[in-house]
């Protein structure tokens, strides 16, 4: 395919393979995700909203096996003077993929680029990006596993060689032009790493999975947040709110958010242990940090499926859930916590959940 600019003017096939190639103007679609700093997800206009965002790796909670892990890696990068190795983090939403990969560049000294695999639908789209990067420079892909793959073969050369590989022309006169490019380092973040394909996944030189944060490690990310949001908490309100967390910080900062709207109206402003749980039920969020879709799709398992198994889209036809936020942002936990289980035939509830719902499990399922 023929990468061409965005006045769409056709490529020069005479022009000498000295001469740079037509370059795509980065008002690709998809330029306006490319943030210095942060997420799109993540900007606030509120300039203490965006503080939340730990800027060191020392500051960063949580993840102890990472940090150390990148601390050797950053370091040996600055001393050879160096990009990073491209890294490759995975795990459920909200663990913090994309702060440690803005505090990188940030412990480096250099730019990132922050984007998502759907807005990069098309070579140019990722071509405009990578002819951007600076020597060092961060480009991090969210759900990198959605890649289309006409574009993940793009960054196959990117990634190994640091040089652009450009198709001119079609058919039998079609030739190919390398483009050198900066030497960078790609982030890429996902949520379903057996997703990718193996000649992507195998060009990352560090690969690590983030697990779901213990509640001291939440009620310690709770309390940061309190104090740079100016809300009183003790530390009996801040462990409330973590608990409820399912072990995840973006979980953990907004349901703090709500229990603090809940402590200004209701109370006189203080989060304690029981204002924080008298909010979070009014929210419908229960002590194990269970929604109203937690406790549906395990009461349609129980009660409508006899416990299981039950497969996949049919779970997700009878709770009118999308399947794969089912299996990306709901099943996680619930089998983290031993509610759950996955099984050749589909998913099972375990003894566990349905005491929680108040059901008396069959024989069958107290083995489970």
């Amino acid at each position: 395919m023929a990468i061409i600019s965005s006045q769409s003017k056709a490529p020069d096939p005479e022009r000498p393979s000295s001469e740079p190639a037509t370059i795509p103007s980065l008002k690709a679609k998809g330029a306006d995700l490319l943030l210095p700093t942060a997420a799109a997800d993540e900007r606030s206009d509120n300039p203490q909203e965006e503080s939340l965002r730990p800027q060191r790796l020392e500051d960063y909670i949580g993840q102890k096996d990472v940090k150390e892990v990148l601390k050797i890696t950053m370091q040996a990068a600055r001393s050879r003077g160096e990009a990073l190795d491209h890294l490759l983090f995975y795990g459920p939403p909200g663990l913090g993929k994309t702060t440690i990969s803005t505090i990188l560049a940030q412990e480096m000294g250099v730019a990132i680029k922050i984007t998502t695999a759907p807005a990069l639908e098309r070579p140019r789209d990722i071509a405009g990006l990578l002819v951007s990067l600076t020597p060092g420079d961060i480009l991090f892909i969210d759900e990198i596993h959605r890649l289309p793959r006409v574009t993940e073969e793009i960054l196959y050369p990117a990634m190994e060689d640091f040089r652009l590989d450009i198709t001119i022309g079609k058919g039998q006169s079609a030739r190919i032009r390398s483009v050198p490019i900066a030497r960078f380092t790609l982030i890429g973040a996902t949520t379903r790493v057996g997703a990718l394909t193996s000649p992507l996944r195998g060009r990352f030189g560090i690969i690590h999975r983030l697990r779901f944060y213990e509640v001291d490690e939440l009620t310690e990310i709770v309390q940061r947040t309190a104090r740079l949001l100016n809300v009183t908490i003790d530390l009996e309100g801040a462990a409330e709110v973590a608990r409820r967390a399912r072990g995840t910080p973006r979980i953990a900062n907004r349901l703090l958010k709500r229990v603090r709207d809940y402590a200004e109206v209701k109370t006189t402003g203080l989060i304690t242990e029981q204002v924080a749980s008298d909010a979070l039920e009014l929210f419908d969020v229960d002590p194990l940090g269970l929604d109203w879709t937690d406790r549906k799709l395990l009461s349609v398992i129980i009660e409508t499926f006899h416990g299981g198994p039950v497969g996949l889209d049919t779970l997700a036809a009878a709770t009118g859930e999308d399947p794969q936020t089912i299996e990306e942002v709901y099943e996680p936990y619930l089998l983290q916590i031993g509610y759950l289980n996955r099984t050749p035939r589909g998913r099972t509830a375990t003894a566990a959940a349905w005491h929680h719902l108040g059901f008396e499990p069959p024989e069958r399922q107290l083995t489970l």
